[in-house]
């Protein structure tokens, strides 16, 4: 009999109604007199939204992530990118996108529909190439912002200014490119907006410190996405409320993700989007992944609580902060930008495996499962350093290696071997009988 009591999540359907919704919109914004424009997952979306409410962006890296996981779609994307003369170890994200963009078929269905603007923030070593490749090939006009400052705790007035200023020039831009007025309000409400979706998916994050666990990792993977496709749309905003709130019913009624959760561990990095099966292969042993830096940090935005606690960032509003005007708004928008956890590692693993190590102790875990993932320069550098001082720390820590968006370099029976072996350290066996 399972330990803790569980149901299915509420906020599914809905999650799902929302994602299609999301690319539909894109695919049909020109037949309702609207703008398409592509980006990052990371790009500050808040500023193209002052262009009003018909501008509808795709962010490569989710849509390449679903490209991924539909794996005859992506061997053929894969190949393509290849036939171009792409080497195999770029950001397989990047290279599943570039596929579709060549193969002019969309992920959904029908053929890839042209953006009419590409607009992006760099931080990651492909981020700023990805799209000047998309605008030359496709023949539209590209803006990228330098948001590589350094770590937030060196962020000065000069560096904070450097952000900024180019946030101006990024408006600017945009009305000449469109011929659309900018309007500052829109560009308010969007703050507003990121600023209250990225604090409440920390909150969300948070909760699952509780033991048992509300949510498991693998369904954050549906959840979290939502923040990577649009962070400063009200309607995904306002989901996250809903989504929060079923998890603190799910924790007061004592709903387990994971009905015989018995070992808590932490992922990093994108997963194997091909092969999530490996997260339910750690439920035969009663383990559960709360997480990962990954899927806390990609969007959530965090500070230190009065307790010592990482807990969800004050927004803007909490504060009681009126925005009046747009430098306003966009300084606020760079600080809050810059303060994501998942940026601070560029400039030093050191801060990776200390944010790693601090949610080994308040999230509770046994272990941690690194993915030596070589789709990713950016979110695997340093990751070898970072599983030395997780290990001198004293914390069990295995890898394994794979591709997010690669499946021809992920063994999932190596994997697997490797997981028993990790949960034989842990003292964990197979558990006979699940529900």
């Amino acid at each position: 009999m399972p330990k803790y009591p569980t149901e299915p999540l509420k906020c599914w359907n809905k999650a799902k109604e929302l994602r299609e919704k999301y690319y539909h919109d894109y695919a049909t914004a020109h037949e309702r007199g609207g703008l398409r424009w592509t980006g990052g997952a990371w790009a500050i979306d808040a500023i193209p939204a002052g262009l009003g409410d018909d501008v509808y962006p795709i962010t490569g890296e989710p849509y390449a992530a679903g490209i991924a996981f539909n794996k005859p779609f992506s061997q053929k994307c894969l190949e393509e990118a290849e036939a171009h003369g792409w080497a195999r170890d770029l950001c397989s994200y990047m290279r599943n996108y570039w596929g579709s963009m060549y193969l002019n078929k969309y992920n959904l269905g029908g053929e890839y529909p042209k953006p009419d603007f590409a607009y992006q923030d760099h931080i990651c070593c492909s981020h700023g190439k990805w799209y000047q490749h998309v605008s030359e090939y496709k023949g539209i006009p590209y803006f990228c912002i330098d948001v590589s400052v350094g770590p937030y705790h060196e962020v000065d007035e000069n560096r904070l200014m450097f952000v900024v200023n180019q946030m101006h020039e990024a408006i600017e831009w945009l009305e000449k490119t469109t011929g659309r007025k900018y309007n500052d309000e829109k560009l308010i409400e969007a703050v507003h907006n990121e600023c209250r979706l990225t604090s409440v998916w920390a909150e969300i994050c948070c909760l699952n410190k509780t033991v048992p666990a509300p949510l498991d990792e693998k369904s954050m993977y549906s959840l979290y996405v939502f923040g990577v496709l649009q962070k400063s749309k009200k309607e995904f905003a306002d989901f996250y409320e809903e989504v929060r709130d079923e998890m603190q019913d799910r924790v007061n009624r004592g709903i387990a993700a994971v009905g015989n959760e018995r070992c808590r561990v932490m992922s990093d990095t994108q997963p194997p989007w091909g092969f999530l099966s490996v997260f339910r292969y750690l439920e035969e042993f009663g383990c559960l992944s709360i997480g990962s830096l990954y899927t806390f940090g990609l969007i959530g935005i965090w500070e230190d609580k009065p307790d010592g606690t990482w807990g969800p960032r004050t927004t803007p509003a909490q504060k009681g902060i009126k925005i009046t005007n747009r430098d306003q708004a966009l300084r606020i928008l760079a600080d809050w930008n810059l303060s994501k956890p998942e940026w601070q590692h560029f400039y030093d693993p050191d801060l990776k495996t200390k944010m790693m190590l601090r949610i080994v102790k308040e999230w509770k875990l046994d272990g941690v499962m690194l993915h030596l993932n070589r789709g990713c320069e950016g979110l695997s550098c340093g990751i070898m350093e970072n599983r030395l001082g997780i290990a001198r720390a004293g914390v069990p820590v295995m890898t394994f290696e794979g591709n997010m968006g690669d499946e021809r370099e992920f063994d999932g029976t190596a994997t697997r071997n490797r997981i028993d072996s990790f949960m034989e350290t842990l003292n964990l066996k197979k558990i006979e009988s699940l529900p």
